[in-house]
C-alpha cells in the first residue's frame, strides 16, 4: 500500500505534465483573448467533473459550511488562470510556467495565515530565495516586457492561495470532484460576459487546441486537487517543478523557444531551493519519527 505522501507525489507529477501540456495547447491556439481560452478550457473540466460526480453518486451539493471556502478557492483560481494565460501568450513557455510555479511558496505563506500551519525560519527563507529567483526571470524595469512577467507572478500568487483553500476544503471532507466542478463552473460564469462582449471566431484547429488545453488542464486540476488532499504543500512542492522541465521541452520542440541566461539562473535558484527544502523537510520528518 502506498503512503499518502507517495500518492501525493504521483498526483503532483501527473498534474505537472497535464498543466505543461495545457500551456502548449494554449499557445498553439494562437491570437485569442485569454478569457475565451479560459472559457473553453473550463467547459471540458466541468464536463469531466459532472461525469465523476455522477459515477461516485455523491451529488453536487457541497458539505455544510463549505460555500465560502469554495467561492474563495474559485475566485483565486480564476484570477490565477487569467494571469497565467496572459503570461503564456506573452512569455517564453518555461518562464510563464516557473512564475506560476511560485504557487507552492505562496501556499506556505497563505497556509500560515489561513490554516495556522506554521513553517520554520528556513522555510520562510526559502520563500525569499524563490522570490529572488523570480526577479531574475521578471528582470524588473519599466519596459513593456516586464508587465507580462509581473502578471505571471500574480498568477502564481493567486494559485498558491487557491491551493491553500483546496487543503482547507479537504480538511472539511469536501469531495475533490465537487471542488473541481464548482471552480470550473465559477470560472465559466466569470469568463462568459467577456467572451460575449469580445468573441473571436475560431478555426477548427484553434477549437481543437482549446479542447486539448481543456483536457490537459482537467488532468492537471484533478491531479493537484488530489495531491494537496493527501499532503501539505511543504512536503510535495518540489515535484511540482517537473512542469518546468516538461514546458521547456515542449517550448523548444514546438516553438523553438530558448530561455535567456538570467531566466535559466532563475530556474536553477527556484528549483534548487525547492529541492533543498524537500530534503530539509524529509530530515525533519525523520527526526520526528525517531
Amino acid at each position: 500500500m502506498l503512503s499518502n505522501k507517495s500518492k501525493a507525489i504521483g498526483y503532483i507529477m501527473l498534474s505537472a505534465f497535464g498543466f505543461a501540456l495545457m500551456t502548449a495547447f494554449v499557445r498553439l491556439a494562437g491570437d485569442l483573448p485569454f478569457t475565451q481560452k479560459s472559457l473553453f478550457r473550463n467547459l471540458v473540466a466541468v464536463a469531466v467533473a459532472v461525469i465523476v460526480l455522477r459515477r461516485e453518486k455523491c451529488g453536487f451539493k457541497w458539505e455544510k459550511g463549505n460555500l465560502p471556502l469554495l467561492i474563495l478557492r474559485s475566485t483565486c483560481g480564476t484570477l490565477g488562470i487569467f494571469c497565467n494565460y496572459y503570461a503564456i501568450d506573452h512569455l517564453v513557455l518555461a518562464d510563464a510556467n516557473i512564475l506560476n510555479k511560485m504557487s507552492p511558496f505562496f501556499a506556505i505563506l497563505f497556509s500560515l495565515v489561513l490554516l495556522k500551519e506554521r513553517a520554520n525560519v528556513w522555510q520562510y527563507l526559502s520563500v525569499l530565495a524563490a522570490f529572488g529567483g523570480a526577479m531574475l526571470i521578471i528582470k524588473p524595469g519599466f519596459s513593456a516586457d516586464t508587465f507580462p512577467a509581473v502578471i505571471g507572478l500574480l498568477g502564481g500568487m493567486s494559485a498558491g492561495a487557491a491551493y491553500t483553500f483546496v487543503r482547507a476544503l479537504s480538511k472539511r471532507n469536501e469531495k475533490s470532484a465537487r471542488i473541481v466542478f464548482f471552480f470550473s463552473a465559477f470560472s465559466i460564469l466569470t469568463s462568459l460576459p467577456f467572451v460575449i462582449a469580445d468573441f473571436h471566431p475560431m478555426t477548427f484547429a484553434q477549437f481543437m487546441c482549446l479542447m486539448g488545453a481543456g483536457a490537459a488542464a482537467t488532468l492537471g486540476q484533478f491531479g493537484v486537487t488530489l495531491a494537496y488532499q493527501h499532503a501539505p504543500a511543504k512536503e510535495i512542492s518540489v515535484f511540482d517543478y517537473t512542469q518546468v522541465l516538461f514546458s521547456a521541452l515542449l517550448g523548444f520542440f514546438l516553438f523553438g523557444q530558448i530561455p535567456d541566461r538570467l531566466s535559466l539562473l532563475g530556474y536553477l535558484v527556484i528549483c534548487g531551493v525547492s529541492v533543498a527544502m524537500f530534503c530539509y523537510n524529509r530530515r525533519l520528518d525523520a527526526k520526528e519519527q525517531a
